[in-house]
């Protein structure tokens, strides 16, 4: 079983609320309202534990623990689709090496 601890949060600010907002990565439906950042981030974490023991072996996998081949494809428009070809032509670099070097922000 999944530990609260090895899932990805996050705090964000909600102007709606005018409270900070605890987050999930992998619970998209889970969060917490708090006056501060704290207490968002250590909310939000008490709602993962309550549903991992609830969850059990069907709780998802952290992002943390998750395998990744390093492949995916991407559809793109014939336009930017050239402006990558022409960017890789100009700088001596593979289609894959401009893309990728665009996407590791």
């Amino acid at each position: 079983m999944w530990k609260a601890e090895q899932y990805s949060y996050r705090v964000v600010w909600s102007e709606e609320d005018q409270e900070h907002v605890g987050l999930v990565d992998e619970f998209p439906s889970l969060s917490w309202l708090a006056a501060n950042q704290v207490e968002a981030l250590t909310g939000v974490g008490e709602v993962v534990a309550e549903a991992l023991d609830d969850l059990g072996d069907d709780a998802p996998i952290p992002l943390s623990q998750r395998k990744y081949s390093g492949k995916f494809l991407v559809r793109t428009t014939p336009r930017v689709h050239r402006r990558l070809a022409e960017q890789a032509a100009r700088t001596g670099k593979s289609l894959n090496a401009v893309a990728n070097e665009l996407l590791d922000v």
